[in-house]
Parts: structure tokens; sequence; C-alpha cells
């Protein structure tokens, strides 16, 4: 892992204000990164931070589609791809989710392949001020590392 990640941001709507603030808080860090975000979170993360993306290159938000209409599966695919480094999922527990199959692929995917994932602003402060998350980083293999990585005959 390089560093400079790519790092996808998502947030389900009970739970956008307190994403914002995170990346508000620190807007600094996260410039440094490329950012990946589904539907509206992207649109309001772009909103965000674009005031302070010009000292930092005009890095833009590369923004896939809302999670009930396939971004959470396009985010997956990013994953699965080797795309995205480190995910910041703001994930409501006390609203259903139509598309709760979606999230929870999502989910298995960064387990999967062993992306660090943060989903609740303590999870992402952490995340966020460890030693790591501005330089190289080496993935270990994980117990399905072997498994996720191997090639199709």
């Amino acid at each position: 892992m390089d560093s400079v990640k790519n790092i996808a941001v998502v947030a389900h709507d009970n739970c956008k204000d307190e994403l914002l603030d995170f990346l508000d808080c620190n807007r600094d860090a996260i410039l440094q990164h490329n950012l990946v975000a589904t539907g509206t979170t992207g649109r309001l993360v772009e909103e965000l931070l674009s005031s302070g993306a010009a000292e930092h290159g005009g890095k833009k938000v590369t923004r896939l589609k809302s999670g009930p209409l396939g971004g959470d599966q396009q985010l997956g695919a990013l994953i699965a791809d080797g795309g995205v480094d480190i995910l910041f999922f703001f994930w409501d527990p006390m609203e259903p989710q139509p598309h709760d199959v979606d999230v929870k692929a999502l989910l298995r995917l960064a387990v999967l392949y062993n992306i660090p994932t943060a989903s609740n602003r303590s999870s992402a402060e952490f995340l966020i001020s460890s030693v790591f998350f501005d330089k190289e980083f080496s993935i270990k293999s994980g117990r399905f590392f072997d498994y996720a990585n191997r090639k199709l005959a």
C-alpha cells in the first residue's frame, strides 16, 4: 500500500453528518489521499472538501452510483480489484436498509481483502491517527488472503 491511499467513504443517511464532520475535522490528512464515494455521500464530500482541494492538486472525489442503485457493488468490485486501501463506512445499525444484502457483501469483501475499515466515528479516529495512515504499509496475509488472490485456472 502506497503512502497515498485510495480511501472509500460511504455513509447511510442518518450517518452522513457525522462522516462529514469527521472529514472536515481531518481535512488536511484526508486531502493527501484519493477519495471514492457512493452516491449522495460523494456529492456531499466533494462539496465539503472542494475549498481545500486546490491546495492539494485539485483532487476530486470519484463518485459511484448510490448504494441501493449499485454503488455498494461498484465499491466492492474496486476492493476486489485492489483499488481501495481504506474504507470509512458509517452505517446505521438502527435503520433497515433496502439494499442490506449489498451492504453485507461490501463489508464481507473488506474483511476478505483485509482492508482497514472504520464503521463509526471512534474507529475512524483511531484509523486516521495510525502511524500507517500516510506511510507505505504492507498488508499482512490474512486467513483468506491466499484464497482471495488465487489465480483461476
